[in-house]
């Protein structure tokens, strides 16, 4: 074989040797030993990738993990694999985040059978499905990543002010992604992205994330209820199957071995759900277990109050339901 070849096949091999070092040395690290006996905290997307680790984790802290998930097999399995490696068994509620309706249903099971709720970790999100509009008039990938997300999280908030005190507020996680560079506030009504590429849907519906947690942080203002934004980064989990099942296989397994596996990739959720200085501060994003900023568009007021007043037309909240759960 040629030398040049060899050097360049030298030179790409160690390059990539340290692209991972660099990744696997960077990773944040979530070091809070905080224990969570008499609390009680919902993981959406519980049941795999990230969501399960991030249930693993509270429940070892003694907390009452609620899993939420739209698959019945999916939820029952993951009630035993983290009753295996903890020795206790979550809660699973079944939660479909493309309905409107199912998400109330679950927020009214869960006013009903629970006294307290201290964290709500909106971690379930779906790929780049093929693009289509679901039975309550958006966009599939939206109305998963970020509307349901959001009708679910107003809902619960009579809860979580009930819960929260000056001392121990309770805390709402919004995962976003490294994409919301891409994104942008959608303004397409209805319809909400359905012209656009699955690729950008995504990309919106992670962006979205950020503004809403500031503008419900500024709403409200003097209620015992934190909402920060966190950027796993690049996670090999079982979402990158929704572009195809080589490619995402290939895909997913990459990232695990030069990026992040599920479990370093819940790292963030977990320090903004569990630090101490985390929890003093809302409204901000968090990367790698560090307070970050986001694009800078994530920031601006008018996008904010935008996205807020089509989010609540989209997901049909009244003004009295409004009133009811901001005040």
């Amino acid at each position: 074989m040629p030398f040049p070849i060899v050097l360049a096949a030298f030179a790409a091999l160690a390059a990539l040797y340290l692209y991972r070092l660099y990744h696997k040395t960077t990773n944040g690290i979530c070091t809070s030993l905080k224990t969570l006996e008499g609390k009680t905290a919902i993981v959406t997307g519980g049941t795999t990738g990230m969501g399960l680790e991030i249930a693993k984790d509270l429940t070892r802290r003694g907390a009452r993990v609620i899993v939420a998930c739209p698959f019945e097999e999916e939820g029952l399995n993951a009630q035993k694999v983290i009753e295996e490696k903890t020795g206790v068994r979550p809660v699973f509620k079944l939660l479909d985040l493309g309905s409107l309706e199912s998400v109330r249903e679950f927020a009214g099971d869960i006013h009903k059978t629970e006294d307290r709720l201290d964290l709500l970790i909106n971690n379930a999100g779906v790929g780049v499905p093929k693009n289509f509009e679901t039975k309550d008039g958006m966009n599939f990938i939206m109305q998963v990543n970020y509307y349901g997300h959001f009708l679910l999280t107003i809902l619960l908030l009579p809860l979580l002010k009930k819960t929260g005190t000056a001392v121990e507020p309770a805390r709402v996680v919004n995962t976003s992604s490294m994409l919301h560079n891409l994104g942008r506030v959608d303004l397409n009504g209805k319809k909400s992205g359905i012209n656009w590429l699955p690729f950008f849907s995504y990309c919106n519906s992670k962006f979205s994330m950020i503004p809403f947690s500031r503008e419900l942080t500024r709403r409200l203002k003097g209620a015992h209820v934190v909402i920060n934004s966190v950027d796993p980064g690049a996670v090999g989990t079982g979402i990158y199957y929704s572009g195809g099942l080589l490619f995402g296989a290939v895909l997913r397994y990459w990232t695990m071995f030069f990026n992040k596996t599920p479990r370093e990739g819940a790292q963030t959720a977990l320090h903004v759900a569990l630090d101490v200085r985390a929890g003093q501060i809302s409204g901000e994003f968090f990367k790698d277990c560090k307070q970050a900023r986001a694009i800078p568009t994530a920031y601006r007021y008018k996008n904010a109050k935008i996205l807020w007043e089509e989010s609540v037309r989209l997901v049909k909240l009244t003004e009295e339901e409004l009133e009811k759960c901001l005040n």
